[in-house]
């Protein structure tokens, strides 16, 4: 089945401070980012709870694009508040129970090259519906992984910080790579050969019922992965930030990917070596299990970290 055309729905978007037709959010062919991909934007979701649908760590979303922003020396037009506002409105606008939303913050059509000093920065807030990144056997038994041969950029390069449109150029590179060898995802190492993430992804690794993760050098500092932490620190496990290599992967006793878009996703293989025993291990269960818990709302000590959309 072929993929839905994105310009091709129903419904409104957020884009530069007033709801418009889905259909009309159109920029020029000369926008400066779709030319030189320097803009910002973040994945968010919004979840079905008992109370209606509520957007998860919504703050916390805002706050890394407004510092991406300041990374790439982009001045927001609108405030963190206004921008909240715009995803609540954007799920209330198109009647959503539960969704993915896209904010992305962009040079608009105001000048081109590279010295363009008379752009001004664009704002849009997108929601739909949009299934889960694999399905619910990817979830129990997980999904095979290769490392790919293209380097997670260097921390002087591209400004590894911001989740920055351009950078995930090399994102689908790797990933184009690993489906083509017949895996699921990629594993990016940093310029110096140490596990950095996955095309879009943290991960953690499980051994000896102690939890690893790469240190915060060249990968993103993702909202997930703050999620894992905090749950591996309440419930008793020993967190540990460090340099991983490849080979650590393969003796480890399970992996896992976190994301937005991946939630919690079981790593079953990492470049043939089957990992552990070969499928969900427990630790990322009950991962799974406490993270799913707090977003559909049913954590009331993480209440907190749900905005309803009322």
């Amino acid at each position: 089945m072929a993929a839905p055309n994105m310009a091709d729905r129903e419904g409104l978007i957020w884009l530069d401070g007033k709801f418009v037709d889905w259909k009309d959010a159109k920029v020029h062919v000369l926008t400066h980012t779709l030319h030189y991909g320097m803009g910002v934007f973040e994945g968010v979701r919004a979840y079905e709870t008992a109370d209606g649908p509520a957007i998860f760590r919504l703050q916390d979303h805002t706050d890394r694009l407004f510092r991406s922003a300041h990374i790439l020396q982009m001045d927001m037009p609108y405030t963190k508040e206004e921008v909240n506002q715009a995803h609540i409105d954007a799920i209330k606008s198109n009647n959503l129970n539960h969704a993915y939303i896209r904010p992305m913050a962009f040079y608009g059509s105001e000048g081109m090259g590279l010295r363009a000093d008379s752009l001004n920065v664009h704002l849009m807030v997108a929601a739909w519906e949009w299934p889960a990144y694999m399905g619910e056997e990817a979830r129990e038994i997980g999904i095979k992984v290769r490392t790919s041969s293209y380097t997670r950029h260097h921390v002087n390069i591209s400004m590894t910080k911001a989740k920055a449109n351009g950078n995930y150029m090399n994102s689908m590179l790797a990933l184009r790579e690993a489906l083509a060898s017949g895996c699921e995802e990629a594993l990016l190492l940093d310029p110096e050969g140490f596990v950095a993430e996955g095309s879009g992804e943290n991960i953690f690794i499980v051994r000896n019922g102690v939890i690893y993760t790469p240190e915060l050098t060249s990968c993103l500092d993702g909202i997930t992965r703050n999620t894992i932490m905090q749950f591996a620190e309440e419930l008793g496990y020993k967190m540990v930030e460090k340099r991983i290599t490849r080979d650590e992967i393969y003796v480890c006793d399970e992996a896992f990917f976190t994301g937005t878009a991946a939630e919690v996703l079981p790593i079953c293989e990492l470049d043939g070596r089957k990992l552990g025993e070969g499928r969900r291990g427990p630790v990322t269960t009950i991962m799974q299990e406490k993270y799913f818990k707090t977003v559909l709302g049913q954590d009331p000590a993480k209440s907190d970290w749900l905005t309803l959309c009322k």
